[in-house]
């Protein structure tokens, strides 16, 4: 399905703003889409659909849980909910009722989960949700989507429509660089090599993305390094024979995310390498820590989310890199 006509954005811009307009075109195309917030629509975002449908928006207020209810039994009934809120609300306070009502039912809703991570910013740690992608990811029948651009954004909110089960969509806050110069019509299996490279694999996601490219860059003309910058898109299933196919070339590997380690990108990268191509992978992400208070990019320096934290890493794994490299065991994707 081709996304609905969209100018794909060339400036800095939230993610979160893809998942409003794509909502709308969603609206638009399908009489059956319905949209619930819980008193942050403004924040979320799906304030664009409210406006455009009014009749088929529900504002919950602050009941997260509730509203994750209301979307079982909407979905149940042949509409196809987007219930959108914070991720901290998403993930963590609505768990039980994401998991035994939406998940283990395997139903059609869309969670789209905007302010993720710690570029939330001054919120604070309280709203800064760094666990969440672990949550999901574990959680059976969930896919899990973390977008790197708007565009990329946009494609996964519109192309979700048609995909089976429950889904989660990380978006983010802040205004970023865009990766993408199109609206793509599909995410294809997730996986996308931004930028070949021969000497180590760079796998990041969302805020993280534009930083890895950045990270290459410099890393070939400092270095003489040639990084491969994939960007994982899905992280839930996983597309494991891309990911092989990245390891068996480069054959050591960094990822970075905006999320714990445990449990996130590094993790699923990790279970890949340890599974059917052994090769060293070093994880740049949150460790054993919550958020802090702060602008976007002081809480992303403070625990080195940025470009010369993903530098400092790489060069640290090229000197661990194994000289002797293995042919990879081809498999099939992983949950």
């Amino acid at each position: 399905m081709a996304p609905a006509t969209a100018e794909p954005k060339t400036e800095p811009i939230a993610t979160r703003q893809a998942y409003g307009d794509a909502l709308v075109a969603l609206g638009e195309a399908h009489e059956e889409v319905v949209a619930l917030d819980a008193d942050l629509a403004v924040s979320t975002q799906s304030m664009k659909f409210g406006k455009a449908f009014p009749d088929r928006f529900f504002n919950v207020g602050a009941a997260e849980a509730n509203m994750m209810s209301i979307s079982c039994g909407l979905a149940a009934t042949g509409k196809v909910p987007y219930a959108s809120t914070f991720a901290i609300f998403a993930s963590s306070r609505s768990y039980d009722q994401v998991r035994l009502g939406i998940a283990h039912n395997e139903l059609k809703v869309r969670i789209g989960a905007s302010h993720g991570g710690v570029s939330l910013g001054e919120d604070g740690a309280s709203h800064q949700m760094i666990e969440d992608i672990a949550l999901m990811r574990a959680m059976p029948k969930m896919q899990v989507i973390v977008p790197a651009d708007y565009n990329q954004a946009y494609t996964a909110t519109h192309e979700s429509f048609e995909r089976e089960g429950p889904i989660y969509m990380r978006f983010g806050r802040p205004s970023t660089p865009i990766v993408y110069d199109e609206i793509a019509e599909t995410l294809g299996d997730g996986v996308d090599v931004l930028r070949q490279g021969k000497d180590i694999s760079i796998f990041a996601c969302g805020h993280m993305v534009w930083r890895a490219l950045d990270a290459a860059q410099k890393l070939e003309r400092e270095d003489g390094i040639e990084a491969e910058v994939v960007n994982v898109a899905i992280i839930k299933p996983l597309a494991s024979k891309a990911v092989l196919e990245s390891l068996a070339k480069t054959g050591v590997a960094v990822t970075a995310e905006e999320h714990r380690v445990t449990g996130g990108l590094g993790d699923a990268i990790r279970q890949v390498a340890a599974e059917q191509h052994p090769v060293p992978v070093f994880a740049l992400g949150m460790g054993d820590e919550f958020g802090v208070s702060g602008t976007a990019e002081a809480c992303m320096e403070h625990f080195g989310l940025t470009s010369t934290g993903i530098i400092d890493l790489v060069r640290e794994a090229m000197v661990k890199k194994p000289l002797v490299q293995h042919p990879p065991i081809r498999g099939s994707s992983l949950d």
